[in-house]
């Protein structure tokens, strides 16, 4: 009986420590208010899939918890800030949290420039960031202008009140500009864009998975993923050769492929950051051009007003260009006002080697910090009437009243914003312009458009318009 009763208090003894080792919310080492885990080995990730996605997770933290929170990725305690003030101390930070970015990794590599922190990751961005430049962007004008002129053809050949699938146009829009600008004449090919698609379509669609439900358990699945991971990378390597074999006379502009190539020490580095580039590039560019047409769609004062600008600064047969760009004052505020309704990349993340106090906590080192980019967008402290598609909130007047930022939909932090951010723009403002001045956008009758919170946000299904020609 005694050996019972030892054997019985020393199991449960292993039990404690057990317990308290694994679940990471019995040995809190932070001050900050948040989520215990719902699960010994997954944290709140439970959490995450039952709120809808991240972002909506993000939402409700903060609704409970205030704007800084705790929350546990896995096993791992994760720190987030929503407010502007917070975010000021924390607007130096370079270094992303691998923690948080690792279901990335099969797709891109370790040392893909998303995992590269320090100096090294600092100096490979500065190179690779001339690609995204303002003189870069104007080489750039005669694509984004031959590729929207395509789709105007397209559009002005279809029956009258065709259904017309805005998402399905859009993404091939942006993914054929993406091609062409960053890799050069292998995507000529239709067929080439044609593979490059269908895998990335495999790859992307399971990393939306991943976010939320964790790694594939169905090994069929995981198989299509790496088939379609090896499939982008064996295209990439036949755009290095491509590259390589070409004369210097023959390349009438250095590409990002070209700097990836300089700047990368081997192939494996450059097909790595190529994808990379796809990944952070192709999607913010499509939704961006999908949802500013939906509202501009949806709210026919906002595309009059547009129009009509349109028609002062371009004239008839006009087109954007570097000398009239900042002339489409309007224009550029549907566009921001696009980028905040949409929440298009509603967060990111930082960390640090050292402990740091923000708030009040202090916030251990190498802890993930999240930056709810998407919950700032939305606060009503510096958005009244957040759900309302208003771009007068981005006239000189409103923006001088409001902290800038308070608009940071790319991010904001140690100078590691979305590198394509500014691609996304100024291809947004030509090709919306392109379409504005050729057609009047309606929605199809009957649509209830809701949002869709993943890696981007985009439409649950698809969303249908027609096109009434000017």
């Amino acid at each position: 009986m005694l050996d019972f009763a030892i054997f019985a208090v020393t199991f449960v003894i292993i039990l404690i420590i057990t317990v308290i080792y694994l679940y990471p919310g019995s040995t809190r080492t932070t001050t900050i208010p948040g989520r215990d885990p719902s699960d010994v080995k997954e944290g709140n990730i439970p959490d995450i899939s039952a709120a809808g996605g991240f972002h909506e997770f993000l939402c409700e933290l903060h609704s409970e918890y205030g704007d800084i929170a705790s929350f546990y990725y896995g096993t791992k305690l994760c720190v987030s800030l929503a407010s502007v003030d917070l975010w000021k101390q924390h607007r130096n930070v370079f270094d992303k949290p691998s923690d948080l970015f690792v279901l990335f990794q099969p797709l891109i590599g370790e040392n893909s420039i998303m995992f590269t922190n320090k100096g090294a990751g600092r100096s490979r961005r500065k190179l690779q960031e001339k690609c995204f430049e303002e003189q870069a962007l104007k080489k750039y004008t005669g694509i984004f202008h031959e590729t929207c002129q395509e789709l105007v053809t397209k559009f002005k050949s279809l029956a009258k009140d065709e259904h017309i699938p805005l998402c399905q146009y859009m993404t091939a829009l942006a993914l054929k500009s993406l091609l062409k600008t960053a890799f050069g004449d292998y995507f000529n090919d239709p067929r080439a864009i044609l593979e490059l698609k269908k895998n990335f379509n495999i790859c992307w669609h399971e990393l939306e998975h991943r976010l939320t439900e964790g790694e594939a358990e169905d090994s069929s699945r995981q198989q299509q993923f790496d088939k379609a991971v090896d499939g982008l990378k064996t295209l990439f390597s036949k755009v290095i050769e491509q590259r390589k074999a070409m004369p210097e006379k023959e390349k009438k502009t250095q590409l990002l492929i070209d700097v990836l190539m300089e700047c990368s020490g081997s192939e494996e580095q450059v097909i790595n950051d190529a994808i990379t580039y796809l990944l952070m590039g192709f999607h913010n560019t499509a939704y961006l051009l999908a949802w500013g047409l939906y509202y501009l769609a949806s709210h026919k004062d906002v595309e009059d007003k547009v129009f009509r600008e349109l028609e002062d600064v371009l004239g008839d047969g006009g087109l954007v260009n570097a000398d009239n760009q900042a002339k489409l004052v309007y224009l550029h505020q549907v566009i921001k006002e696009t980028l905040r309704c949409s929440n298009l990349w509603p967060w990111t993340a930082r960390c640090q080697d050292i402990d740091v106090e923000i708030g009040g906590h202090v916030v251990p080192k190498n802890t993930p910090v999240v930056h709810a980019l998407g919950v700032v967008l939305q606060d009503e402290k510096s958005w009244p009437l957040p759900n309302n598609f208003d771009p007068d909130r981005f006239s000189k007047e409103n923006s001088e009243a409001r902290d800038p930022l308070a608009f940071s939909p790319f991010g904001f932090a140690g100078q590691r914003g979305c590198p394509a951010a500014k691609y996304s723009c100024a291809e947004a403002v030509i090709v919306l312009a392109g379409l504005c001045k050729h057609f009047k956008w309606n929605m199809v009758e009957g649509q209830v458009v809701e949002y869709k919170y993943g890696l981007v946000s985009y439409p649950r299904e698809e969303i249908w318009v027609t096109v009434e020609a000017r």
